[in-house]
């Protein structure tokens, strides 16, 4: 891997796992969760294999550098399709070249291909870098409704 090769950004499939799970596992880790690559497999080849959700994977060559996953949804009050991105995550290795805004520019590019009202995500509070940039690309923090959560 040279940094002088281009990032490219795919759509990810089931060919790519081995690549993507790696970026996955590190991702679920960096929010507290045990590392389970086996699990995390298993979770990405059934969104796939289901067409439940819509995943870019960053590459250098054959390097992954990371990934963002999103999943349909619809608006009622408009009638159009919405889409979530769930997850974003870039490795340590590739941060600070740009990744995170060629996966958001690609998912932006998905919602505007498949005729959709909005790209929705949350981040957390405290962290500032991801917001910045959202905000840098053009993201609106919503300042009218609440987001509540019913957890199981």
């Amino acid at each position: 891997m040279t940094c002088g090769e281009p990032i490219q950004v795919v759509q990810a499939t089931a060919d790519r796992l081995d690549v993507l799970v790696p970026l996955f596992d590190d991702y679920r880790q960096f929010y507290a969760q045990p590392s389970d690559p086996a699990a995390a497999r298993e979770f990405l080849a059934a969104r796939l294999a289901r067409e439940e959700s819509v995943i870019f994977l960053a590459l250098r060559g054959e390097i992954g550098l990371g990934f963002t996953q999103l999943y349909p949804s619809f608006s009622s009050i408009w009638l159009q399709r919405v889409w979530i991105l769930s997850d974003l995550f870039v490795a340590p290795r590739g941060r600070r070249q740009g990744i995170a805004a060629a996966l958001l520019e690609r998912a932006r590019k998905l919602a505007m291909e498949t005729h959709s009202r909005e790209l929705v995500l949350e981040t957390a509070l405290d962290n500032t870098s991801a917001r910045r940039l959202y905000e840098k690309l053009g993201w609106r923090l919503e300042e009218r409704f609440c987001s509540y959560h019913l957890r199981f």
